[in-house]
């Protein structure tokens, strides 16, 4: 298989590659695991698992993994086929409609944005533990650390920015190099963690009371629980997203998928569950506020227990920056199908560094954007975090949802020579149904209007409470709206981005051209 062939089923889509295929199978690995970065999301959310869910809340972890091992399955499949920039747009386009595929780039890349900014803010649970230098606004103590959080993230979305503006090659050595350092000082953690029990495996059967007076008991907790465990593992279609920037494409993206999701599956429960071992005093309250991070300085002791904060904090550097670049590729995808408005710029990849600029740049400051928005709310870290994971899980729905569909009328998997390549056989439909139906109830579940999440503090309103429904169903509903009566009449494939082959997109493009030209001469009369 060579290095060309990603490039000739491109134009399958109508596209000609004008990204560079520079990024070997570590890289594409990378990008796959700094995106889901268990350093970050297990160290951000674990105080919400705690406090909700108590040490049994560890059970969601395996929990989350084999249903998101269901939908990496389906992935990896259609990355062997389709390694294509903003994967989950054009998997959709391929499985449905343009229709559909819209709603799905849509809401991948709004989940991109939110993801962004959710991400970013773990920056406040870890940098100022390390050094009180970090704490630059308030004491730490009070609702000061919603603002110094969103002027922390702020800082590290200009950083990831700037570095993504510049090319994918800075961007893949800064990315490689800092999940190399997270690797392997997750498996040290591991290790120093395990020579620090306190208690045996069976912590992971305390409740600690969490269920008490809940509706539901401890079943009501451990859902809310388990979303902490959700928010980690998401992002692993990343490797497929850089396919075309990706040497033999076919091959390293469903494997990337797939590594990076077992990988952080590992590592991720191992971390989790030797910290709850470590921990002096199970019943700490710092555990409910501030997660695993007091476990590192609490087991471990200060100085080591800050090395490894600071690993964290590169963990969710390159993880903003990995979730930047997945973003960018979507914009970049839907643009060159003029599928968003000003199609032609933010398709325009630069001569000099190779990469889209200017998504880069409008994506990180709509991130900062929605960070400002919420500075002076201490409720933000839960809220935008729930936001960003129900926004993925919807994405992921509006491609498993029509390749189930496809496999049930027997039009996947393709007929054609695929040989070599990876292929679930007489298991993708159980997987296929196993990954909606879980997809489906973990949606229900992040986005049902709990106080917990959406309104922990006042001011209380019904419509904080509400404002995971009322956030999508406005994005969604207001964004289709707009490609339903404004866009969708102008999409088709760029002239620049068109392959010779697909002349159509070309046709498309120019009939776009010739409507606007009559509309411009008529209101000029």
């Amino acid at each position: 298989m060579t290095a060309n062939t990603g490039d000739q089923e491109l134009s399958d889509f109508g596209y000609t590659n004008q990204l560079k295929r520079t990024l070997g199978s570590f890289h594409t690995f990378a990008a796959g695991i700094s995106y889901i970065s268990v350093l970050t999301g297990v160290f951000q959310l674990s105080y919400l698992g705690l406090s909700m869910g108590g040490p049994a809340y560890w059970w969601s972890w395996p929990m989350v993994f084999i249903g998101q091992l269901m939908v990496a399955l389906n992935f990896a499949e259609l990355a062997a086929h389709y390694p294509v920039a903003g994967s989950i747009y054009n998997w959709a386009k391929k499985l449905s409609n343009s229709h559909i595929a819209w709603l799905a780039g849509w809401m991948m890349l709004l989940a991109s944005i939110v993801s962004i900014s959710a991400t970013a803010l773990a920056y406040q649970r870890t940098l100022p533990q390390i050094s009180g230098f970090f704490q630059v606004i308030g004491d730490g103590t009070g609702t000061s650390d919603a603002a110094n959080g969103v002027l922390l993230a702020s800082l590290l979305i200009i950083f990831t920015m700037l570095i993504n503006g510049f090319g994918v090659k800075l961007m893949a050595r800064i990315n490689s190099a800092g999940v190399a350092i997270e690797l392997l000082f997750a498996v040290l953690l591991v290790i120093f963690l395990a020579a620090h029990f306190t208690r045996g495996p069976d912590v992971v059967t305390e409740t600690l009371g969490t269920g008490d007076g809940r509706a539901g008991g401890y079943l009501g907790a451990f859902l809310i629980a388990a979303i902490a465990s959700s928010y980690v593992m998401y992002g692993f279609d990343t490797a497929a997203s850089l396919g075309e920037e990706s040497v033999n494409p076919h091959e390293n993206a469903p494997k990337a998928i797939l590594r990076a999701l077992i990988a952080s599956f590992i590592l991720g429960g191992l971390i989790i569950l030797f910290a709850l071992m470590a921990v002096s005093d199970i019943n700490a309250p710092e555990l409910k506020t501030e997660g695993l991070q007091f476990v590192l300085t609490d087991a471990l002791g200060g100085t080591i227990g800050r090395m490894f904060l600071f690993v964290v904090a590169i963990a969710i550097t390159v993880c903003v920056l990995a979730v930047h670049t997945a973003a960018i590729r979507i914009a970049f995808a839907m643009a060159r199908d003029n599928a968003l408005p000003g199609g032609s710029k933010l398709a325009k990849v630069s001569p000099k560094t190779g990469t889209p600029v200017l998504p880069a740049i409008i994506i990180g400051v709509l991130a900062i954007a929605l960070l400002l928005v919420n500075i002076n709310s201490s409720q933000v870290f839960s809220a935008v975090t729930s936001l960003a994971i129900i926004l993925i899980y919807l994405s992921y729905l509006l491609v498993t949802v029509p390749l189930l569909i496809k496999r049930f009328k027997g039009e996947w998997p393709l007929k054609k020579e695929t040989k070599g390549r990876f292929a679930l056989g007489r298991w993708g439909l159980p997987v296929n149904i196993l990954a909606v139906l879980w997809g489906g109830a973990m949606t229900v579940n992040l986005a049902w209007p709990r106080s917990e999440i959406y309104n922990a503090t006042p001011p209380y309103h019904w419509y904080l409470q509400w404002s995971s429904v009322l956030f999508v169903a406005v994005f969604a509903i207001g964004g289709f709206a707009y490609y339903w009566f404004v866009q969708r009449h102008k999409v088709g494939v760029l002239t620049d981005h068109a392959s010779v082959a697909d002349p159509l997109a070309v046709a498309t493009e120019e009939a776009v051209k010739s409507v606007k030209s009559v509309e411009s001469k008529e209101e000029t009369q």
